[in-house]
């Protein structure tokens, strides 16, 4: 609601000092500004509908309407510089001379000192909030109180010697707003696809399972993004195969609490991997399989093991790394090397993705 109320005052002022002085980078200026305030209006419109409770029809909630919201004001930024260049390159080809005022210097000071505050107050709100539109608002912002300092320079330029640059600074300008456009749009589509858990958190979840006793491994942690600060996943978990399914249901639950209250992660499945903990000729033969794959390039882990003496069955999966030029094939070398170093077992394998590092 700030930055509206601003944008509207400063589009008002600055199509005031255009029209007057005749200068197209001024009025170009309050057009931006004005594109401005439409992006004001959608983080607003964006963030309510955002926040709206879940319903039957979208049980995950609202969150990602953020995400639309700040692709829409990245396309306005990037409509703003190609109108702007079109002007620009109009103003080039087809040149006026404009007519600066002490006045109306003082207005573009004011609005470039303007335009920095409130970029650098939405990019800190933005990032503690982590709202995307408002990130994108005030690079926006900031990209303003540039053109707007470019146009500064070029009326005082103009002033002094009488050679009229706007036009050309504009041009340049232009392209970098489009570039900028091109960025915000790149990153938040990157999001609405779905990116890689950021590292820091999986390990942070990570370390938080692995404070209960039990607990001997965690696995294929799965987060899917439903809006800023809005995740929910899953996990595995590596545990003794003595564990009873009382012993299990009260481990899953308690952290499934812990990781929720710690880190506001709703884990929706925690899966279970039973380890052999007691006989030792099965631990040894854990131990060389795993030196086996661990050996091979790509292969970056090796978890859910389990030897069933009953049924002559060895289970486990192997988690390949996306650099491997062929993931499938690395993957079914080290599986023929282990079941001929263990023809008495039938090895059931399976290929992994680690979604945090690989």
């Amino acid at each position: 609601m700030i930055g509206i109320a601003v944008n509207v005052l400063l589009s008002i002022l600055k199509i005031i000092v255009g029209t007057v002085s005749g200068s197209i980078a001024i009025i170009l200026d309050a057009v931006n500004n004005l594109s401005d305030t439409a992006s004001g209006v959608i983080t607003l419109v964006g963030a309510k509908l955002a926040g709206k409770e879940p319903d039957k029809k979208h049980p995950f909630g609202h969150g990602r309407i953020e995400y639309f919201s700040a692709l829409i004001i990245s396309l306005i930024v990037l409509y703003a510089g190609v109108t702007s260049l079109e002007e620009s390159v109009s103003g080039i080809l087809h040149p006026e001379i404009p007519s600066y005022t002490t006045t109306s210097l003082i207005i573009i000071a004011i609005a470039i000192a303007v335009k920095i505050a409130l970029g650098k107050y939405f990019v800190a709100v933005g990032k503690r909030v982590d709202s995307n539109s408002l990130v994108n608002s005030g690079k926006d912002a900031t990209l303003d109180s540039v053109i707007s300092f470019s146009t500064l320079v070029a009326a005082i330029i103009y002033v002094f010697s009488s050679i009229s640059l706007e036009a050309y600074l504009g041009a340049i300008i232009s392209l970098i707003i489009i570039k900028s456009g091109c960025d915000m749009m790149r990153e938040t589509l990157s999001r609405l696809l779905g990116e890689r858990v950021d590292a820091d958190m999986a390990k942070a979840i990570g370390k938080t399972i692995m404070e209960f006793p039990t607990v001997h491994g965690v696995y294929d942690l799965v987060l899917h993004d439903y809006g800023p600060d809005s995740y929910q996943g899953s996990v595995h978990i590596e545990v003794p195969d003595t564990c009873s399914a009382n012993e299990l249901d009260n481990l899953i639950r308690t952290i499934t609490i812990a990781v929720y209250e710690k880190h506001h992660v709703l884990l929706t499945a925690v899966g279970v991997y039973s380890i052999n903990t007691v006989d030792e000729e099965i631990i040894r033969i854990r131990e060389k399989i795993s030196n086996t794959a661990l050996s091979y390039d790509y292969i970056t882990q090796i978890h859910g093991f389990y030897l069933d003496r009953e049924q002559k069955t060895i289970r486990l999966d192997l988690v390949v790394s996306f650099d491997a030029k062929n993931r499938r094939a690395v993957f079914d070398e080290v599986q023929a090397t282990i079941q001929k170093k263990f023809p008495e077992y039938q090895i059931n394998m399976a290929m992994d993705t680690d979604f945090i590092s690989s």
